[in-house]
Order: structure tokens, then sequence, then C-alpha cells
């Protein structure tokens, strides 16, 4: 079965961010509690597709031609999952509490394509 990418998305100075900033810490607290739980139901509903549970992200550096430097992006971080096609792993992350509790903007999700050669 294809295999899907799911980026959850977020940034420091997004404006969903700015707002969750300044709630108070109570109902931050509350919050990221609730939306815990919805996202452990959320995995429970998906455990089946769920190939790699993924992990937040820390800071990102950047290997180049360069060199090595610290580089920023907006990933926060990622999950991997099966599904038929692309749309119905899109399908996967509708109202997802990344998004509609925690300040994250939105989930990219792309496909998993074969190594070209392999």
């Amino acid at each position: 079965m294809p295999r899907f990418l799911a980026l959850y998305m977020g940034t420091q100075n997004s404006e969903v961010q700015k707002a969750w900033d300044s709630l108070p810490e109570v109902e931050k607290a509350e919050r990221g509690q609730r939306a815990m739980t919805e996202w452990g139901q959320w995995v429970e509903r998906h455990s089946h597709v769920i190939v790699d549970m993924g992990a937040p992200l820390g800071k990102t550096l950047l290997a180049s031609p360069e060199g090595i430097s610290p580089t920023r992006n907006a990933i926060a971080a990622y999950v991997i999952v099966e599904a038929s096609t692309h749309e119905e792993a899109a399908q996967m992350f509708r109202n997802h509490p990344h998004f509609t509790i925690f300040p994250g903007t939105g989930v990219e999700i792309m496909p998993c394509l074969p190594v070209p050669g392999a």
C-alpha cells in the first residue's frame, strides 16, 4: 500500500501561534490536555495505517556545499501513514487537533515515492 509522509506545520510567528501565546497559562494547559486527548483518539482511529508514529522535531541544521549552518523551517513534527490514494491520506488529517486546538498551521501530506532504479 502506498505510504505518505505527513508534516505537521507551524511557526513561532504565525497568527495562530501569537493567539496561543496570548492565552492565560491555565487555558493553554487545558487546551493542550484536550488536544493531546484528541490526538490520542486520532492515533487510535488510524493505528492500522500508521507506519511510523513520527515525533516532534527540534532545531534544524542545513548541510550544504557551503558547510553546516543553522536554518529554520515550519516543520514541527511528522508521521508516516499508508493509504490507497493521496486524497485518502489527506482525509485522515481533516480537522486534526494539530491545527484545530494546537496552534499548528496545517498538515502537509506527500507520497513517499519509490527510489529510482531500486
